[in-house]
């Protein structure tokens, strides 16, 4: 997700909380006895919800609650889904290596992840490395960001990091592969002065 996507989703999501908190809140002070004002859809805290006439007014037509309790069904799904997907972890914890004994040992993932950037950061012309692991402990996908100085071919970086990091980091490991998506970018310099 890009930054913008990301600033956009977080200030939308703050604003249809603001406006959930001030309808609670409202219902909630009325509900307590604070007077409502003029505007508001109810007149007192005994007022009800759906009067007698609006909760019975589509009570003969058999699609009306099958529709209602369908369409709230989905809405708390795709909320449910949004919840799952905010909170779940992108992040590889950890990876199996395998010990050739059988049992196989845990790799913590950020630990993998630091020294692939830090070997990635080495390779000549890349001015900043940033390693990510994805995927599941037995099959782990690396995600590497490198910021290339002005000077440097992007293919030879790129050979560089595949037959030295990324390869380093998949036989240290005793992974049979080791998928990587890299993401190059150049590093912003000053104008060279030619004469």
């Amino acid at each position: 997700m890009t930054a913008m996507l990301r600033v956009v989703n977080r200030v939308f999501l703050g604003l249809v909380g603001l406006v959930l908190l001030a309808l609670g809140g409202s219902v909630l002070a009325v509900g307590l006895g604070a007077p409502a004002p003029s505007w508001w859809i109810h007149d007192s805290r005994h007022d009800v919800l759906l009067t007698n006439a609006e909760r019975t007014r589509w009570r003969d037509d058999g699609w009306w609650w099958p529709v209602v309790i369908a369409v709230l069904a989905v809405l708390m799904l795709l909320a449910l889904w949004r919840l799952v997907a905010v909170l779940r972890r992108r992040r590889l914890a950890e990876v199996l290596v395998d010990t050739g004994d059988g049992e196989g040992a845990l790799l913590r993932g950020r630990a993998l992840e630091n020294a692939l950037t830090e070997e990635a950061s080495h390779i000549d012309g890349v001015g900043r490395a940033h390693a990510h692991l994805t995927g599941r402990r037995s099959a782990p996908a690396a995600q590497v960001r490198l910021a290339l100085e002005p000077h440097v071919d992007p293919g030879a970086a790129l050979h560089d990091l595949t037959t030295g990091a990324l390869t380093h980091a998949r036989t240290s490991a005793g992974l049979a592969s080791l998928p990587a998506e890299v993401r190059l970018r150049g590093v912003k310099h000053r104008a060279e002065r030619v004469s």
